[in-house]
């Protein structure tokens, strides 16, 4: 059966390459698809998963890095105040190699770079001559994060995958875990470590794994159903909790539709804490205002309910706070009751109007509701007829099997419009995952007025400046794509313009017939020039000089055409 396994993976790898990324090589998808079944559970999208990847020269044997902080993939540096007390803190490495057999160099890769990258104590700009700088700046970012939260006492996981085209483990290759673990636990106490050999029999279990998309709720009493498929009911706190539970952690993508993240140590956070922890007479559906789930169907069998694809859209706080102080202190008696709203609804509008609506009782800045905006549905469809597909419901595309380079998210139209309609590479470049969480910045980029050709021709413009990095006779070290991609993309936006500075009503008139490799090769080569010359580091490419760099040295200043 193994036989057939090896078999088998091998066939579906080359399948879904073909069918989803054929521009990638076998190895380069084989990263990919080996991260998206280490962290099946994450559901993280595409663009979530190639961030991650770290492979190339001086990866210490790490192909992808992943760093999760509350059950949430971070991407920047972190405020200590948004988080709790033990908030729960992961670290993912990821090794891919499209080989037949596990191999001893392979693990001691992975004990060397440990050695280095875990010890807080080696300053990372003495491992630049080691390691490559995607991987460093990924350390770098934990290392802050971590530290930022040492008063919390977060409880630190790491976690390592080692992935190949193999069934067997050798003994002496096993027997290296020890060593590993040695290191870690060494580096950081306390912390949890896990090690798993992803054999083709492995790859091919959790590939053929979907995503659990049907949920069971218990009932304390029958539930009242209106005329339309919608339910009000009660639930007991720990049925309640079970439901949103998966593997005794937080099951992460029942709240997609939540509109905002936990909010940590906020006042409404601990008055629910206190209401849970603090036993009383009243029953704790009177204290609250309860949770609202939206679905695809839902059916009642007895006291439980049956629910599909489930979305928690309000209540996030308080199934967050039930679930810390119900899984850390068990109450098997407990008898409390949470109020529950489970609305069915497949109409896109319909499902937005409730987010909007069932979160307009607190006050909430609006980007926080960005995905629910008009201009998002239309963006979508305007893509849509243009062969792309942008992903304002996360992962809604990749689920359908679209291939990866057509899929937009969010985060990557807003980084684009940023830096090719607005001209800021510097802020497009850091904060990934932040740049539109201020309202005034989320105005800015998601603006009714713009015609909807700025976010198409953005994304076109992008996603060709990073076809070409990748080409094989372009100078730029993958290490440093991320680095240079804006302000290459910023660049050629501004000769499209006719060499003027950007603005969203130019970048919607721009010829996209004119983006030649030509055109962009050279924008690559002034961009790198002034990237080396700056140095060349993290610092700069998220910095406020090498923009200015960048113009001077591709001759607008004498132009005299900048304001």
């Amino acid at each position: 059966m193994s036989g057939n396994d090896l078999i088998l993976i091998r066939q579906l790898i080359s399948q879904r390459r073909d069918e989803i990324a054929p521009e990638l090589s076998d190895s380069e998808y084989f990263e990919i698809f080996a991260a998206e079944q280490a962290l099946k559970d994450r559901d993280l999208s595409y663009d979530e998963i190639q961030d991650g990847i770290v492979d190339g020269r001086g990866d210490g044997g790490i192909d992808a890095f992943y760093f999760f902080i509350n059950n949430t993939l971070c991407r920047e540096t972190i405020d200590s105040y948004e988080y709790k007390r033990n908030v729960p803190i992961e670290l993912v490495f990821v090794q891919a190699k499209t080989s037949s057999g596990f191999s001893e160099a392979g693990m001691d890769k992975y004990i060397a770079s440990s050695r280095d990258l875990l010890d807080l104590t080696k300053e990372v700009s003495g491992l630049a001559t080691v390691y490559n700088n995607e991987l460093l700046e990924k350390i770098i970012i934990f290392r802050e994060c971590y530290t930022n939260l040492i008063s919390k006492f977060p409880k630190l996981t790491i976690r390592y995958f080692y992935a190949v085209y193999a069934e067997e483990v050798h003994p002496n290759v096993q027997r290296k875990i020890d060593h590993l673990q040695e290191i870690v636990e060494s580096a950081f106490s306390p912390v949890e470590f896990s090690f798993d050999f992803l054999t083709a029999s492995k790859l091919l279990q959790l590939a053929r794994r979907t995503p659990k998309s049907v949920h069971h709720l218990k009932l304390a009493e029958t539930p009242i159903s209106t005329g339309q498929i919608a339910y009000v009911c009660l639930a007991r706190l720990n049925d309640y909790v079970q439901f949103i539970s998966e593997n005794g952690t937080i099951n992460e993508r029942i709240f997609e539709g939540n509109v905002r993240d936990y909010q940590g140590n906020t006042e409404v956070n601990q008055k629910i804490r206190e209401t849970l922890t603090n036993a009383s007479f009243e029953d704790f559906w009177w204290l609250n205002n309860g949770i609202t789930i939206i679905c695809t169907d839902a059916t009642v069998s007895g006291k439980t309910l049956t629910i599909e694809n489930a979305e928690v859209v309000n209540g996030l706080q308080t199934s967050r706070e039930m679930f810390e102080a119900l899984s850390s202190r068990p109450q098997p008696d407990e008898p409390r009751s949470v109020l529950v709203r489970v609305i069915v609804t497949k109409d896109a509008e319909s499902r937005d109007r409730i987010i909007r609506a069932t979160n307009s009782q607190t006050t909430i800045p609006s980007a926080s509701l960005r995905a629910t905006d008009k201009i998002h549905r239309d963006i979508e469809d305007f893509l849509a007829a243009r062969g792309l597909f942008y992903d304002r419901r996360k992962n809604f595309y990749k689920n359908s099997g679209k291939p990866v380079r057509k899929i937009i998210s969010i985060g990557f139209l807003a980084q684009a419009v940023l830096a090719c309609a607005l001209g800021d590479p510097a802020n497009a470049r850091a904060r990934p995952s932040s740049v539109i969480k201020r309202d005034e910045d989320y105005r800015m980029i998601f603006n009714d007025s713009y015609p909807l050709d700025v976010y198409y021709n953005a994304s076109v413009l992008t996603m060709n400046v990073e076809d070409t990095l990748r080409r094989d006779d372009c100078i730029v070290p993958s290490s440093h794509w991320n680095n240079v991609r804006f302000y290459v993309a910023m660049l050629a936006a501004m000769k499209l313009m006719d060499y003027s500075f950007p603005s969203a009503k130019k970048m919607a008139k721009i010829d996209l017939g004119k983006i030649t490799t030509d055109l962009l090769m050279d924008c690559i080569a002034i961009t790198w020039k002034a990237y080396l010359d700056l140095g060349a580091t993290d610092q700069v490419a998220k910095g406020t000089v090498l923009k200015s760099k960048v113009i001077e040295a591709a001759g607008f200043k004498r132009k005299r055409t900048l304001p």
